[in-house]
């Protein structure tokens, strides 16, 4: 009896361990998304198409050449004042400084000596007239007086000319103007500076930036993908949210010796004025590569354990973190190697919490 008591009792225990195993080792699906995940989750399919290729260069903002211009001290003499400061907006004949000089005092006094040697040849003439009136002279000093005359009036017009080429004043003042509308992006002036005729630096640069350039260095590994008329989007550190977009105009076919650069020439219109020349620029170039790949967007990716990987969606009861080798990305876009079937959907937001959810 206590035989069969015991057979009974070790054949109900082994009835429970074996159930208690059994429903331990079934397998817990943990695939299985929330109603608050699902609302919060947003999902992509798996395409096909040619690759977008974005290539990145540096740069920085320059004055449209044609809108700007240079002003050169046309005689020497010291700076007595300067009327404009970096940046400041002056419009066409605006006077930019003023100098005083030994030279315009020479031109005035060459004027001055014009002036009276006409006087005195209208005086000569008209005596010769009377003498010649009055048969005291020949008609040959007639002649010979207004020449003398047509002489003094030929030296005092080419001395007006100068006055007009130079844009000098009477005195010995002679003021620097503004030969063209625009902002002042260059000063090498100060008061009480002295200044020679010869000399070669410009005083300022005067620049329309309503529409400016972006001069951009290529290496040389990426020469073969540049392209005239590639369109450009800039970003600044000024303006980080903002993009501006261009086209690459000009591309200058040489190589700067030391840098081992190319440089391409990209026009942006400037309406508010926002871009200043020499602010930094970050010049991203788009162009298509003759491929095609599975293309996915690149806020899917997801970067853990020194690897990629996306969340392969089937249902909310079966998502597969699945591993995915890259082959190219750009801020949208990201083109895949291998790791994707077509036409697969992928979970495109929220995916970084329901892969933590999914043990990754």
């Amino acid at each position: 009896m206590k035989t069969s008591i015991h057979i009974l009792f070790f054949a109900l225990a082994a009835t429970l361990f074996a159930c208690k195993s059994k429903k331990t080792d079934e397998p817990v699906n943990t695939n299985i998304l929330s109603d608050t995940m699902i609302a919060k989750a947003a999902f992509d399919t798996v395409i096909s198409e040619t690759v977008n290729s974005n290539l990145k260069l540096y740069g920085k903002i320059t004055a449209d050449n044609n809108k700007l211009s240079q002003v050169f001290p046309v005689v020497g003499g010291y700076v007595s004042k300067v009327n404009v400061e970096l940046g400041d907006y002056v419009k066409q004949g605006q006077v930019l400084a003023v100098m005083r000089s030994e030279e315009v005092a020479g031109y005035e006094n060459q004027r001055l000596d014009a002036v009276n040697d006409i006087a005195i040849a209208e005086k000569n003439l008209q005596v010769a007239k009377d003498l010649f009136e009055g048969k005291l002279s020949s008609e040959k000093e007639v002649v010979a007086a207004e020449k003398e005359l047509e002489k003094s009036k030929a030296a005092l017009q080419r001395i007006k000319e100068v006055y007009n080429i130079y844009g000098l004043n009477t005195g010995s003042f002679y003021n620097v103007s503004s030969p063209i509308s625009g902002f002042i992006i260059e000063k090498n002036v100060t008061p009480n500076m002295l200044l020679h005729s010869e000399n070669v630096s410009n005083l300022f640069s005067v620049a329309q930036i309503n529409e400016v350039w972006v001069m951009a260095n290529v290496n040389e590994s990426d020469i073969a993908a540049i392209q005239q008329g590639m369109t450009a989007n800039i970003k600044t550190i000024s303006y980080p949210d903002r993009v501006f977009t261009g086209k690459v105009d000009k591309i200058f076919n040489m190589l700067d010796p030391e840098t081992k650069t190319m440089k391409v020439r990209i026009r942006i219109a400037n309406d508010d004025l926002a871009l200043k020349p020499e602010m930094s620029v970050t010049v991203s170039l788009q162009y298509k590569e003759n491929k095609q790949m599975l293309a996915v967007p690149s806020r899917a990716i997801i970067f853990d354990k020194s690897k990629t990987w996306v969340l392969v969606y089937r249902n909310r009861n079966d998502i597969e973190i699945r591993e995915v080798r890259i082959y190219k990305q750009t801020d949208e876009t990201t083109y895949i190697k291998s790791g994707l079937e077509p036409n697969e959907v992928i979970v495109t937001q929220n995916q970084l919490l329901i892969y933590t959810a999914l043990g990754g």
